[in-house]
């Protein structure tokens, strides 16, 4: 999939389906840019292990986009980096430093229920 292969910036959705999430994991850690990715899961334990596990910069935990908030720098990874130049300061350090940032939304009716929903969830 050529979208998957090269760097591009959205908005794109681009979904890959595997079969296991150790499958899931290995594509999204083989790619040689590392910008972002994102499960949608009722398991914290899941999600747990996507985070430790995944080498993106951005994840995304029951969020569709996994961009963070404008108080965060950016937070891409391997080739996935902006530029050829540090930026300021402390800023500078963080940039060139291998950051992961993770922004999940729980709710807590998701908890109660047993079946799994693979639909991309929308305001309610």
């Amino acid at each position: 999939m050529k979208c998957y292969e090269e760097e591009i910036f959205g908005p794109v959705l681009c979904v890959v389906k595997c079969e296991t999430m150790d499958e899931a994991i290995e594509i999204i850690n083989k790619n040689k840019y590392g910008n972002g990715a994102a499960i949608f899961t009722q398991s914290g334990a899941t999600a747990r292990r996507f985070e430790k596990n995944c080498h993106s910069g951005q994840l995304g935990v029951n969020v569709p986009i996994p961009v963070p908030l404008p108080m965060f720098s950016w937070s891409g990874n391997k080739a996935s980096v902006l530029g050829q130049t540090s930026l300021y300061g402390k800023l500078g350090v963080e940039f060139w430093t291998q950051n992961k940032t993770i922004t999940s939304l729980w709710r807590s009716e998701d908890a109660l229920t047993s079946k799994a929903d693979v639909a991309m969830p929308t305001h309610r």
